[in-house]
């Protein structure tokens, strides 16, 4: 299993996670007079909205969001690290344009499909896939992530995280790529 090159945090990825978490506890007397009982998680999310103010979590499933809620919660309160999200669900036309323009880029269905895949394979659409940063959290979540049903799927994109709790901890076989399932199964077609 190659594992990405180790990128080292960058002084401003420190800083902005110690600012994060000090946000974080200065929101907790609020959060607690709000939901007593999730007072941490609801800090943590306010906390993560003002740093990451593009983030969308809308569309992911259930399941998934609890899960990122969960993990990206334990991260910074018990580790100190920051977990965003720069894309989760993705509207099948979304998808399809990103499919399209990757192979126009790279001149083949083939090479697009390392790193995009069509509407109807992408776990984007379905709600279920996590493109995290940055890649100190990516690495926090590659490490916990099973506690939470999250796993990294491909071995060249340490940002894409899948919700599959039917896994029960146990991480899937990581892939090369986006693509290679399909691939091994053209080939046996052939």
């Amino acid at each position: 299993m190659s594992e990405p090159r180790t990128i080292p945090p960058r002084p401003r990825d420190r800083l902005y996670a110690a600012v994060t978490l000090v946000l974080a506890v200065l929101l907790l007397p609020a959060a607690f007079a709000r939901r007593p009982g999730r007072a941490r998680e609801l800090a943590c999310r306010w906390a993560l909205r003002l740093r990451f103010p593009a983030e969308d979590l809308t569309g992911l499933t259930d399941g998934a969001l609890s899960a990122f809620t969960a993990a990206r919660t334990e991260a910074l309160w018990r580790h100190g690290l920051l977990l965003g999200l720069t894309s989760g669900y993705r509207d099948p036309l979304v998808q399809q344009r990103m499919f399209e323009a990757e192979v126009r880029r790279c001149g083949s269905v083939a090479q697009a499909r390392m790193l995009v895949l069509p509407p109807s394979e992408s776990s984007h659409v379905k709600g279920i896939a996590l493109d995290v940063r940055p890649h100190e959290g990516a690495r926090w979540l590659q490490e916990n992530g099973a506690r939470y049903d999250l796993y990294r799927m491909y071995d060249n994109e340490w940002w894409h995280f899948e919700y599959h709790p039917d896994r029960a901890g146990v991480p899937p076989r990581r892939r090369p790529h986006p693509g290679a399932e399909h691939a091994v199964q053209h080939k046996d077609r052939t």
